[in-house]
């Protein structure tokens, strides 16, 4: 694997932060629904409301890309070297981003921008980076870093951002941060 450990730990930290819910060592189906659960419950969306459904709905889409571009075994779990080769590809080819990775982003856009403003602040960032174990502080410098001095996070700055925490190898860029981490 031609990954840099400084890439692979942002890219573990993800997986097993965001993605491997039920910690068993690779993605699959269940862990998305776990998932779901939580980001339904950190918004307040009851099971059968219109946004819960929505919420369900993105998110199979997005494994269904997922498991699609990185489960080249097709075992229906995506394993760590899986994963890391599938960002490692993209990496190397921002421009050949999947719809799902589109989503993926939109969505956690979209899930920390609480207000709807068309931007995120430190309040709604930290708010979700917090509720996946991170300390509240840690998620507050990692807005700042983040930020770059702004007070809000456009969804185009998140963008370019985004791309940035997938390709960059500079521990100090700035999209190193967009998921409330400090340090790798």
């Amino acid at each position: 694997m031609s990954i840099s450990d400084f890439r692979k730990k942002k890219l573990l930290f993800l997986f097993n932060v965001f993605f491997d819910v039920n910690q068993s060592g690779e993605i699959d189906v269940k862990d998305f629904e776990l998932a779901i659960e939580r980001v339904c419950q950190l918004r307040g969306w009851q099971k059968d409301t219109p946004k819960n459904k929505e919420t369900y709905d993105l998110m199979m889409e997005i494994w269904t890309g997922l498991r699609s571009k990185a489960d080249k075994d097709n075992d229906g779990q995506v394993s760590v070297d899986e994963w890391c080769n599938m960002w490692d590809a993209y990496a190397k080819d921002p421009s050949s981003v999947m719809d799902w990775q589109n989503a993926y982003m939109n969505f956690m856009f979209d899930l920390e921008d609480a207000s709807h403003d068309g931007g995120i602040d430190v309040t709604e960032f930290t708010l979700v980076c917090s509720s996946y174990g991170l300390e509240k502080t840690e998620c507050e410098e990692a807005f700042g870093k983040m930020a770059q001095g702004q007070g809000e996070v456009t969804r185009e700055q998140f963008a370019a951002l985004w791309k940035e925490y997938f390709a960059a190898e500079d521990v100090n860029a700035p999209g190193n941060f967009i998921f409330g981490k400090t340090s790798f």
